[in-house]
């Protein structure tokens, strides 16, 4: 009888088996990157903070099926604390750290209660996205405290060593907090790790993260354990922050930033999000692998992102599937907003659904092509990146929201678009229109090689190797300072097809306008047709529609082609609007904007994506800035809590409510309508629409149009 491969392994080989990701790194860092014992010695260092940081996110991961972009935050706000307190107030080491810590504690439970339990029933990109919001929160709250000493920003205000202590490792000086964090961090991983498996709170944990609803129905406080959860994600974080600070002065509690928290995201991953020694494991190799990196390349440091991206690419490609009941539902409950539901097959033909359909997009374009005669031309330049930003947003909604692959660096392929776009029109001397093609070919190429890990492992693990390739192009491969191929200075708008002037911000926003339109009705037909559905079929059960002889593997790179392309031919207009290649609109944060306004409009949705770019970007350059609360952070959770379904949620709402009415008035039963006024309710909405029996509805008929609506 044939046994599963996996038992016929060898227990030890296949204890072995998680750690041999962070094994590969660290040969790698020998044979490709070698460096002394210091640097070497170092990188373990940070790498044991750097898995303090992970661990939380392993945390919040195992209770809430998320990753929470706000870990490196719930640290370096009560960091900054701590350093105020130790630094400019005087207080003792110890006393400083204590209450650093009470802080982390009391912000980590406030979150929670707050924030996350109120998205306790949501979608996990809501959820997810919500974190993106608590993270930017934090940043001010961090930015803010060092007013509470009078002082701006912390810069000379570093922690003291706790003692006086010199160990010299080649090049490499430790002092009393290097070794501080070597005794302490350890300690706090072996502490956790005894927690989770010899405690019964901690084995509550485990099990509440594996089968929260079973674990609710024996008993456990599910609700008062994810609290517990995201103290402790907070103490860890603060930990592995205020640490660091002590090594290397303030500056490093940027921690929360994209750029450093990848290495923490990329341990998780490569630690298959829960098996905690493999993450400490990965953590250490991967900031080995930087220290080696650096040593190797001091002028062109960036390029560790570049490994990273391909390590995480590599391992993820080789990675099994995973089968485990925990990594499915997680998997599952990465649904996006609530589908859009098209207009009822009964009122299709009414002219009031005819006359909208056609008259409300005409005149809402009619409306966006005459605002050069109202706008200034620094207002035209700005209303020309909003439309870019509405086609990029476009490309989440058909990667994520149709798709269902979790894209956190469209950013990246925006920013192909615009090397390539800037090289064909500036350097080659192309027309706009082929730059514009060149453009969405190579996005589309580059979207399907970074988007093979959704292949075999998608959800979580996707969105953390796209964040590691769009920090990859900023930093190295579409960084004007590491790429000379990249025009370095004015691209300049040549007339289009050599005789429509583009020197006008006017005339670049009607280009603009004309490109955006023409891609929302190509992506508009996309969803009406065979290859849209089958889009949404793969994406809600995979397995069900190969077995209607759908291929999930050519849908999926289907979905990255379309999404890369809208997103480098929106960085090719980008490029040309604003005259220039610079690498900051390209960076991670804008990544995360990105796909933060495309929830935020409702990822279900074509007027979504114009909603949510409308109301980020949109409202970041147009509004006053008594009124730039709006689309900040607090707006973006304030819209996540209100309207679960985004902006266009609302627009679909309202749509359903006019049919109803018009449906009511006409005598027109729809039950798919008739059903949202109250569930049980429906048969009597039915009798307050229908007074009298219709024509040609007989009583079992009428008997059916109830029971469908019950």
């Amino acid at each position: 009888m044939r046994g599963d491969a996996s038992l016929r392994t060898p227990a030890p080989l296949r204890a072995l088996g998680p750690f041999v990701p962070a094994l590969a790194i660290l040969a790698l860092q020998l044979v490709v990157y070698p460096t002394g014992i210091g640097p070497w010695a170092l990188g373990v260092v940070i790498g044991l903070l750097t898995a303090l940081v992970a661990l939380g996110l392993a945390l919040v991961y195992r209770a809430n099926r998320i990753l929470n972009f706000a870990q490196g935050d719930l640290g370096t706000v009560p960091t900054t604390l701590a350093v105020g307190l130790i630094a400019v107030s005087g207080l003792p080491y110890v006393v400083g750290l204590v209450l650093g810590l009470g802080a982390a504690v009391a912000l980590g439970v406030v979150i929670e209660l707050a924030i996350i339990r109120r998205f306790a029933r949501a979608p996990r990109l809501l959820l997810t996205v919500a974190t993106i919001g608590i993270s930017q929160l934090l940043i001010v709250c961090g930015i803010l405290l060092p007013r509470l000493w009078g002082e701006k920003i912390f810069t000379n205000q570093d922690l003291p060593d706790p003692f006086h202590a010199e160990v010299v490792l080649g090049s490499v000086i430790f002092g009393g907090s290097e070794i501080v964090a070597v005794i302490v961090a350890p300690l706090l991983l072996v502490g956790l790790a005894l927690f989770l498996r010899g405690t019964d709170v901690g084995i509550a944990v485990r099990a509440s993260a594996e089968r929260s609803d079973r674990a609710a129905l024996l008993g456990i406080p599910v609700r008062r354990l994810g609290t517990l959860v995201w103290a402790m994600a907070a103490v860890l974080s603060f930990v592995g922050v205020f640490l660091q600070v002590s090594i290397f002065g303030y500056s490093a509690a940027s921690t929360l930033s994209p750029q450093a928290l990848l290495f923490a995201l990329a341990a998780l991953v490569i630690g298959r999000m829960d098996h905690l020694p493999a993450i400490v494991a990965s953590a250490i190799a991967l900031r080995v692998l930087d220290q080696g990196v650096a040593a190797n390349y001091p002028s062109t440091v960036g390029r560790i992102y570049v490994i990273v991206a391909v390590v995480l690419l590599v391992v993820l490609v080789t990675r099994r599937s995973s089968t485990r009941r925990a990594d499915l539902d997680a998997v599952s409950s990465w649904s996006a907003a609530d589908e859009v539901r098209p207009v009822p097959r009964e009122l299709v033909d009414r002219w009031l659904v005819r006359l909208a359909r056609w008259s409300i997009p005409v005149v809402l374009v009619a409306i966006a092509a005459a605002l050069p005669l109202v706008l200034s031309p620094s207002n035209e330049l700005k209303a020309s990146t909003v439309a870019v930003f509405c086609l990029i947003t476009l490309s989440v909604v058909v990667l994520t929201g149709w798709a269902g692959q979790v894209s956190l660096g469209q950013m990246s392929f925006v920013a192909v678009g615009a090397a390539v776009g800037a090289v064909a029109t500036d350097t080659w001397h192309l027309d706009l229109s082929l730059g514009l093609l060149l453009a969405g070919i190579a996005g589309a190429i580059v979207a399907v090689v970074v988007g093979l890990p959704a292949l075999r492992l998608p959800g979580l693990f996707l969105a953390v190797t796209t964040l590691a390739f769009s920090l990859a192009c900023s930093n190295y491969l579409l960084n004007r300072k590491e790429q000379s191929w990249i025009p370095d200075g004015v691209v300049e708008a040549r007339p289009l097809f050599r005789r429509f002037d583009l020197t006008s911000e006017a005339a670049m926003y009607e280009v603009v306008l004309v490109v955006v339109v023409l891609c929302f009705l190509a992506v508009s037909g996309i969803r009406r047709s065979r290859t849209g559905r089958v889009l949404l079929a793969v994406r809600d059960n995979e397995r069900g529609a190969a077995a209607y002889s759908v291929g999930p593997v050519r849908t999926k790179l289907l979905a990255f082609a379309v999404s890369g392309f809208l997103a480098a031919v929106a960085g090719c207009l980008f490029v040309h609007v604003n005259g220039s290649y610079t690498e900051k609109p390209f960076v991670a944060a804008e990544s995360l904007g990105v796909f933060t306004a495309a929830v935020v409009g409702g990822l279900a949705s074509l007027p979504g994506a114009v909603l949510g770019a409308l109301f980020l970007n949109g409202g970041e350059w147009f509004l006053t800035e008594q009124w730039r609360l709006l689309p900040s952070a607090i707006g973006v959770l304030v819209v996540l809590l209100v309207l679960p379904g985004g902006l266009g949620g609302v627009l679909y709402r309202l749509r359903d409510a006019i049919l109803r009415w018009d449906a009511r008035r006409n005598g027109i039963v729809v039950p798919s309508l008739l059903a949202d006024t109250g569930g049980d309710d429906a048969p009597e909405a039915i009798k307050v629409a229908l007074p009298e029996r219709p024509q040609g509805l007989d009583g079992s008929q009428l008997d059916d149009v109830v029971g469908s609506a019950r």
